[in-house]
């Protein structure tokens, strides 16, 4: 009842979008700080997360895995990082502002929540994990006030032109 109300409501369009504006404010704001600021580097974050992973109770490494992936894979690559996490948060604010692509503005910005959890930093992550839940749950209805009530028709015409032609194509040969 609750997931009809969020994807089909036109009030429940525009609760998502003050929630999506909050969020993307936020996500637009921390990635354009990075991007500004010029001397923004993961390296120490990563070695950080790295070195004082999530532990519980009986003092054993939490998300072993993601430490496994930051330490083999992140941080040797911390420059690529140095790039995708400022503008990828950039990006997901102005995909929730605008209302464009917001599902997939929605997803990323998770992605990205979540992994500052599992690296043991909790800051606001998680109320932003809780609204980008809700946002995705929306599907949608979340961009209905947006840019997506343009965008996604235009997509899906798109998406059925290529297919008929790739369906043609295929009877054809």
């Amino acid at each position: 009842m609750f997931n009809k109300f969020l994807r089909e409501n036109k009030f429940a369009a525009y609760i998502l979008t003050v929630i999506r504006l909050y969020v993307g404010y936020e996500f637009l704001m921390a990635g354009f700080e990075k991007i500004s600021g010029g001397k923004f580097t993961v390296a120490g974050f990563l070695a950080g997360a790295v070195a004082k992973p999530v532990v519980g109770p009986t003092g054993s490494v939490v998300y072993p895995t993601y430490v496994a992936f930051l330490k083999h894979f992140a941080l040797p690559n911390a420059p690529l990082f140095n790039v995708l996490v400022p503008y990828g948060e950039f990006l997901v604010g102005l995909g929730l502002i605008l209302g464009c692509l917001t599902t997939a503005a929605a997803f990323f910005g998770l992605v990205m929540n979540f992994s500052y959890v599992f690296a043991g930093t909790v800051s606001t992550n998680p109320f932003d994990i809780l609204l980008g839940v809700i946002v995705l749950t929306a599907g949608l209805n979340a961009g209905r006030i947006g840019l997506d009530y343009w965008v996604i028709p235009f997509i899906r015409k798109f998406a059925a032109k290529e297919n008929h032609r790739a369906h043609a194509v295929k009877h054809s040969a």
